[in-house]
């Protein structure tokens, strides 16, 4: 064997001395190898002559893996994954604010998930924190003026809104302190009883515009008496700014059955009269068909309950004739009941 040269035990390769690991097996070679390659091998029993040699076993351990940590081992990783859920929470939350709140992508969770220090994500994660903050308190900005004006209008109508402006101004100092969570929370809560308490005074609102309607259309078939809607709205209307609106959509109610009950006793007294002046018109060779069917289904929607339905079409009928409330006076008009 060449000089400074010794054999790995494990192949038999010739290996330099300061070699540790073999070239060709990458066996580990310490120094009881370089005396036993050093020395030459005692000579081999007759018996052991007689076998077949086995290859010596590697010297060399396999190495011990460490389990890679996981958000279940490891406590850092495990802060990340639930910061990064609570984030998610923000993202829902904010979007009826009308803003889109930065996330960490899709490959950086993945690789946050399998990285066996975490530690370098922790500025990442906290970045977007400050972000999504930052977003939340702009977006909470905007919407504490446009509920000033909901708000106004509410109380114009004279809706106690006291709860819901100190909620606000908690929910406001909520995201500029970093309390997202109850931010959020108390933001959906507002927003939620303000547009419950609009929806009650819009419904009266319109309940009250459309028996108004009502009353004029009667008003110019001669059902109710001349001034009747006018009185009735300004009086609904006082009820409506003092913010009295179970007994107001009581009241309307009551007004609304009183009116139809009115129609439908006057209605075969104005179909009969109505229809006769068709009949005249006919008869002197006029051609009064389709009024004839419009004072028909008219009468027909009344009777099957729809008499707000009915009552607009009749006054069409009668202002298409020029005897609308203009001409109520005119000859042959019914007279008021």
């Amino acid at each position: 064997m060449a000089p400074g040269k010794r054999t790995c035990p494990s192949c038999g390769a010739s290996v330099p001395e300061e070699f540790l690991l073999c070239p060709t097996c990458h066996a580990f070679l310490g120094t009881e190898d370089a005396e036993r390659a050093s020395s030459p091998p005692p000579p081999a029993p007759r018996d052991a002559a007689m076998k077949p040699s086995r290859p010596a076993p590697s010297s060399v351990h396999p190495p011990v893996r460490r389990p890679t940590p996981t958000p279940e081992t490891s406590p850092l990783s495990a802060e990340f994954h639930r910061r990064l859920a609570r984030l998610s929470v923000w993202i829902d939350a904010a979007q009826p604010l009308g803003i889109e709140l930065p996330r960490l992508p899709a490959w950086a969770e993945r690789a946050l998930g399998n990285a066996t220090n975490p530690e370098p994500w922790a500025e990442v994660v906290r970045g977007i924190e400050r972000l999504a903050q930052q977003r939340i308190v702009s977006a909470f900005e905007r919407w504490d003026a446009r509920m000033g004006t909901r708000l106004g209008r509410l109380e114009a109508y004279s809706v106690d809104n006291r709860l819901e402006r100190e909620q606000i101004e908690e929910a406001l100092h909520a995201a500029r302190v970093g309390e997202l969570d109850h931010a959020l929370t108390t933001y959906q809560q507002v927003d939620r009883v303000v547009a419950l308490k609009e929806r009650h005074l819009d419904q009266a609102r319109d309940d009250l515009e459309k028996l108004v309607a009502f009353l004029k259309d009667l008003e110019a078939l001669g059902s109710v008496p001349v001034g009747e809607p006018a009185d009735v709205a300004a009086a609904l209307e006082e009820d409506l700014r003092a913010g009295k609106l179970a007994p107001l959509k009581q009241q309307i109610r009551s007004l609304r059955q009183e009116a139809r009950n009115r129609l439908r006793e006057r209605l075969p007294r104005f179909v009969a009269q109505i229809g006769d002046r068709l009949v005249e018109e006919r008869n002197r060779g006029g051609t009064p068909d389709g009024d004839a069917r419009e004072l028909a289904q008219g009468a027909r929607e009344i009777r099957d309950g729809h008499a707000e339905v009915g009552a607009r079409r009749l006054r069409s009928l009668l202002e298409g004739r020029g005897l609308g409330a203009a001409g109520r006076a005119g000859p042959g008009l019914p007279p008021s009941a």
